[in-house]
């Protein structure tokens, strides 16, 4: 009987450190998990509370801001995925797919604002034109000051929506936040893309898209900054702030061509055109530079499979 009674005891013990041990180990995880929430939320309080000189939302200074977070919160998820020891080598294949799929669907997003750009482009090129003509043929420099128009994307976003994600899945802890993190990661990239096409592209079509799909994940991080943004893009139909103001100048110069003092709205125009075709030649550079980023991540993890596969 006391033999029966040290065996129970040793097993009670076992089981209690080992529910001590996995209760310790979740309490940590947690805490990691906060601590990136924490760094994300700070990263996207930015857009708001600091915003560079000449900034002012959804103007091209803005929308770079905008893309600098993408760097920032793909850091705090690496740096999570540290602090807990949990490298991709040991991912299980669902937080493998959603990673491959996160990836491939940012570099279409990525594609549609090069896309976006390149419209922005070809109507800058057409007011500069405009301004070659403006000496000797005024008249056709009018025909080429017509104001820039919303461009409509056919781009298709359903394929982006999360799928149903059960807690059943995950075999791990681990594996349960950092698919959580993914996710987090995942819904803030696309809803940046959708912020920065509807600024782009001057309508608000995309940036609904976009949220409709990544409501059902209702990150709670995007909340309180996507109620200002929603509140410029979609309730006042504000589009680019530099869009606006060369479509000004160049119903101003087409007036003063008219009434034969052109002179001063040509050099105002003349002017607007240079600063925004540096803006957009930085931004472009930006788009490129994430698309080269997201891209060389993807190939790493492919890589990393293929060579788990061996």
């Amino acid at each position: 009987m006391v033999l029966l009674v040290e065996r129970l005891t040793k097993l009670y013990t076992k089981l209690e450190n080992h529910h001590h041990h996995h209760q310790l180990e979740a309490d940590v995880l947690s805490a990691s998990l906060q601590a990136f929430r924490s760094d994300v939320s700070n990263c996207l309080n930015q857009l708001l509370l600091n915003p560079k000189p000449g900034s002012e939302i959804l103007s091209l200074s803005w929308i770079q801001q905008c893309f600098e977070l993408l760097p920032l919160i793909n850091r705090a998820f690496t740096k999570l995925v540290v602090d807990i020891d949990y490298s991709m080598s040991s991912w299980e294949v669902a937080s493998l797919d959603e990673y491959l799929n996160y990836g491939l669907h940012l570099l279409e997003l990525l594609n549609s604002v090069s896309s976006s750009l390149s419209h922005l482009a070809h109507a800058r090129l057409s007011f500069a034109h405009a301004l070659s003509l403006l000496e000797n043929s005024p008249s056709w420099a009018i025909k080429h000051l017509k104001a820039i128009q919303p461009q409509s994307l056919s781009k298709d976003f359903k394929g982006h929506v999360n799928k149903e994600d059960g807690e059943d899945k995950f075999s791990s802890c681990k594996e349960r936040v950092v698919n959580q993190a993914l996710m987090e990661i995942k819904n803030i990239s696309f809803w940046v893309c959708g912020v920065v096409l509807a600024s782009l592209s001057g309508e608000a079509k995309p940036y609904l898209e976009i949220k409709q799909l990544i409501a059902r994940f209702n990150s709670a991080l995007l909340i309180g900054v996507d109620s200002c943004i929603s509140n410029v893009i979609v309730e006042k139909g504000d589009g680019l702030k530099e869009v606006k103001e060369l479509n000004n100048a160049a119903a101003s110069l087409a007036s003063a061509i008219v009434s034969g003092k052109s002179s001063d709205a040509a050099k105002d125009l003349e002017r607007r055109l240079a600063i925004f075709e540096k803006q957009l030649e930085a931004l472009e550079k930006q788009v490129d530079n994430l698309f080269s980023e997201v891209l060389a991540g993807r190939n790493e993890l492919l890589l990393g499979v293929r060579l788990r596969k061996q």
